[in-house]
């Protein structure tokens, strides 16, 4: 088996040089057109890490691509966003690359958002945690949006650099950033069976876990735990349930576990300590206070209404 080797880019310039490009035209901002690449960097397979930002919109045959938790082909295209410092990894399913790559990369640097309100807003976007298959699959007028932005920033760092031309591009990436997210909140809507189905096994991973008597020797499942037995990254499950519930994944999991509260409060005669152990819960002052914000009454007063 051939070695695996990892890439490690610390500049964008460092990768234009990687790749056989010229150099960049802005040493922080950079839109790179697939097909102008002409040195690939190894074999496969092999890993890259960036220490800047990668927005990527890829047609490639013959390849599959790991960003997280699982292989993606990108036969059909889609867009994919990496955060400085996450691995992506390429591996070619016929040993070599037998097509031309299509599609782009616009490659941003964090000192280039530097002073910017978009250097901290940056990271409220949860799509740079998403793993590759969870990418934004694109109608071809949403494509061309996106790229007619892309598109305008390449020119901006192209023409004369003055006073105002990073804060004309910061905008344009923040443009960028929120038609993303709009065109995300679309894809749960429109792709309801995958959606709804990644739902029905959290549901079905959740009631397992609580009947199994897990709550009170660990308590609440974590975040992560939930997304890797689901294969998915905790940002996407978060913005999925948001999507379909308006709840996040620890308010979905808090819910839940009200209900079953409820169920033991109304059903049983077990002491509501008794109930708050089962739970997971180490205090019963931080049962009682839950359950009185989700319920707006005390787990004694909500089992006084049964009697």
């Amino acid at each position: 088996m051939k070695n695996h080797r990892l890439y490690h880019f610390h500049s964008i310039t460092e990768y234009h040089r990687a790749a056989g490009l010229a150099n960049p035209a802005h040493p922080l901002i950079s839109l790179v057109h697939m097909n102008d690449l002409t040195r690939p960097l190894a074999e496969s397979p092999f890993s890259i890490v960036h220490d800047f930002y990668c927005i990527s919109m890829k047609r490639v045959k013959n390849v599959k691509f790991k960003y997280g938790q699982q292989a993606s082909d990108f036969d059909d295209g889609v867009l994919f966003f990496m955060a400085p410092g996450q691995v992506f990894s390429v591996e070619f399913e016929t040993g070599n690359l037998t097509h031309r790559p299509e599609g782009w990369m616009l490659l941003v640097h964090p000192d280039f958002l530097w002073h910017t309100p978009l250097a901290k807003a940056i990271r409220q976007y949860e799509f740079f945690g998403y793993s590759v298959y969870e990418g934004l699959y694109l109608s071809d007028k949403e494509e061309a949006k996106l790229t007619d932005i892309v598109q305008d920033i390449r020119q901006e760092y192209l023409s004369y650099i003055d006073r105002f031309s990073q804060s004309v591009m910061v905008a344009q990436l923040e443009l960028f950033l929120t038609y993303s997210e709009r065109f995300y909140q679309r894809q749960f809507i429109t792709r309801k069976m995958a959606s709804h189905e990644i739902l029905g096994k959290l549901e079905q991973l959740l009631t397992n876990y609580f009947n199994s008597g897990a709550l009170a020797q660990n308590g609440l499942p974590g975040v992560a735990w939930i997304a890797e037995s689901l294969h998915i990254s905790p940002g996407y499950l978060s913005g999925l349930l948001k999507s379909l519930t308006g709840q996040n994944t620890q308010q979905h999991l808090h819910n839940k576990l009200i209900e079953l509260a409820k169920e033991k409060l109304s059903t049983t005669n077990l002491s509501v300590s008794e109930i708050a152990y089962e739970l997971g819960f180490e205090h019963l002052q931080s049962f009682s206070k839950l359950f009185k914000s989700k319920t707006n009454l005390s787990p004694l007063a909500f089992r006084a209404s049964f009697n």
